[in-house]
């Protein structure tokens, strides 16, 4: 029973609780999403626009100071002293490079980012110290060959301050040569601690686990540490940057499965790119755990509500359940089976408990009045039947025991003989009462002895024609509803004639029975008809007996029908006005015993 009422109260609790929930469960999650992906996206170039920033101070700084060495005085002239050195004293050359020392020294001290500078010749020749392998350096070599200028985190002990030379620095390279001569005799290498790089790059938040990368274009590393991106994703998102005209921006990458966003930012410093690479799966941890509590939440709910709705439905649903039950009871007739169910029957709700004692109440005044009036009429009403079916005509007893007298008085002891057998016939049809339903064959047998006596009586003015199926002797039907029509049909005939002609039709067809009664009298008036096709047949408000002993009429014949057979039955009546009357019986033909007391009418 789905539409029961503990079931409602289950899709209403359902529709109130769980789905809204589940719902907010899908929703909110997807609207955070985006919120989050939306925020992230704009925070973190926020953070890379600020970073750059950062970067372009500091390497601008870089590139002054490296500029500034290269044009001046001091380093021309140690440049030119170590050129000429066969034309200079070894004592001029180191006051030269003593001087070159000391401006050095003091363009580092007034720097606020701690940058150290070194100026090299080719030859190695360093004014912190001399490097014989500096061509074999891969900074110097990257410089001579791609004229990298800006060199990744690496180590340089030719510095001039210790703590400089255990720090992993960067450093930016710009060719030195000779302004006058415009010479390439060496470099000069202005180097920062990778530290004030580092520090800012950690400040970059992408969320919880997010990767933040300061690359080359080849992907590699500019700072300290590995990277832990994947290569296939790196090769990918490099692809796409370095292809397309964008300075910036978002970057999705599909690997083994998973989603990763990558955001760059190209930067003016050489070849840098700024990268910050996270998994969709990392990015949205929270709002994933959030969604499977909610889901969780909701497979709670949903089983509270489950619980919740059989805790307030059961106090309803089963007392009524157990009313129904007394209810089909009632419906079958067991009046003392239901009043016997009836204290089994518990409710601590109010509003159900008087609806249980009114049905207790109502079942004993139910009983009581079947038991006084009911039964009662229905003894009335089986008498008047009974009555009915022990009812012959008198008139018709009365004619013929005329006709047997006349035909003695004519001494046709052969007639006499046959008239007293076709009215011991229907006296002995009648008078058993043991059943009402008799076969078909046997109704027409007694129409036959009916019309016999009749044809006697009319003296030849009588001719009726009975067209049997075979098909049909058999066929169980309720006693005397042939009779009334035949004797009605030849009534009817002689009232404007001197000769009837009666048929009588029984056939079966797709499943029905037809009984068809036609005559040539004067016809039934149209009002008529229409009030034995309109009139309600089943009505109590009649007496079978209305026909005050003379005959037992259409409308009963029809109403006896109707009772019986229920649905089962119909009927239909043409008739023309001095032409004749048609009257068909429609009877739906269940296969079955004729004693079957099988069915409910």
């Amino acid at each position: 029973m789905f539409y029961s009422l503990r079931n409602r109260l289950f899709l209403i609790f359902t529709l109130l609780l769980t789905v809204p929930f589940l719902l907010l469960s899908i929703v909110i999650p997807t609207w955070f999403t985006s919120i989050i992906e939306e925020q992230t996206k704009d925070s973190t170039i926020e953070m890379m626009d600020q970073y750059s920033l950062y970067i372009n101070s500091i390497t601008t700084q870089a590139e002054d100071l490296g500029k500034q060495v290269l044009v001046s005085q001091e380093t021309q002239q140690w440049l030119k002293a170590e050129k000429e050195e066969n034309e200079t004293t070894s004592a001029q050359r180191l006051l030269i490079k003593n001087q070159l020392k000391m401006q050095l020294s003091s363009m580092m001290v007034n720097n606020s980012n701690s940058m150290s500078i070194s100026v090299f010749l080719n030859n190695g020749t360093g004014t912190w110290g001399n490097n014989s392998s500096l061509k074999e350096m891969e900074w110097f070599k990257d410089f001579m060959a791609n004229d990298q200028r800006w060199v990744k985190n690496h180590r340089d002990l030719y510095q001039l301050h210790q703590d400089m030379r255990e720090k992993n620095i960067n450093s930016y390279l710009i060719p030195l040569f000779d302004m006058n001569m415009l010479e390439l005799s060496g470099i000069i290498k202005v180097s920062f601690p990778s530290s004030l790089l580092e520090t800012a790059l950690t400040k970059i938040k992408l969320g919880e686990n997010g990767r933040v990368y300061l690359l080359d274009d080849q992907g590699r590393n500019v700072l300290s540490g590995h990277v832990q991106t994947p290569k296939d994703v790196l090769d990918k998102g490099f692809h796409k940057i370095t292809s397309g005209s964008q300075e910036k921006g978002l970057i999705e990458v599909n690997h083994n499965g998973e989603e990763y966003l990558v955001f760059f930012q190209k930067l003016k410093v050489g070849d840098w790119i700024l990268i910050s690479e996270i998994t969709r799966s990392e990015l949205f941890a929270k709002i994933d755990h959030l969604q499977n509590k909610l889901l969780i939440a909701s497979a709670l709910i949903f089983i509270l509500t489950i619980l919740t709705s059989y805790l307030l439905s059961s106090n309803i649903v089963s007392p009524l359940g157990k009313l129904t039950k007394a209810m089909n009871l009632i419906e079958r007739g067991d009046f003392a089976g239901a009043k016997r169910f009836m204290p089994s029957i518990k409710s601590y709700n109010h509003e159900v408990g008087y609806v249980i004692k009114v049905f207790d109440h109502t079942i004993e005044q139910l009983n009581h009045l079947i038991e006084t009036q009911y039964e009662a009429n229905i003894r009335r009403k089986d008498a008047e039947y009974k009555a009915l079916l022990l009812q012959i005509n008198p008139h018709f007893l009365n004619n013929t025991l005329e006709v047997i007298g006349g035909l003695a008085v004519q001494g046709k002891k052969k007639e006499v003989m046959n008239v007293s057998i076709y009215l011991g016939r229907m006296m002995r049809y009648s008078l058993n009462t043991n059943a009402d339903v008799v076969k078909l064959g046997e109704e027409i047998t007694y129409i036959r002895s009916f019309i016999e006596i009749l044809k006697l009586r009319y003296e030849g003015a009588l001719s009726c024609e009975i067209d049997e199926d075979e098909t049909t002797k058999s066929t169980p039907i309720i006693k005397f509803i042939i009779q009334p029509l035949v004797e009605n049909a030849v009534k009817y005939s002689f009232i404007e004639s001197t000769h009837a002609e009666i048929k009588i039709k029984a056939k079966k067809q797709d499943g029905q029975l037809f009984i068809v009664v036609e005559d040539k009298g004067i016809g039934i008036p149209e009002e008529v008809i229409g009030n034995l096709l309109h009139s309600d047949i089943n009505t109590e408000n009649y007496s079978v007996l209305d026909s005050n002993g003379n005959s037992i009429g259409l409308k009963n014949v029809l109403g006896r029908l109707r009772l019986y057979y229920g649905d089962d039955f119909s009927f239909d009546i043409h008739s023309k006005k001095g032409a004749g009357t048609k009257i068909t019986l429609c009877i739906k033909v269940t296969e079955g015993d004729i004693h079957d007391e099988g069915r409910d009418h």
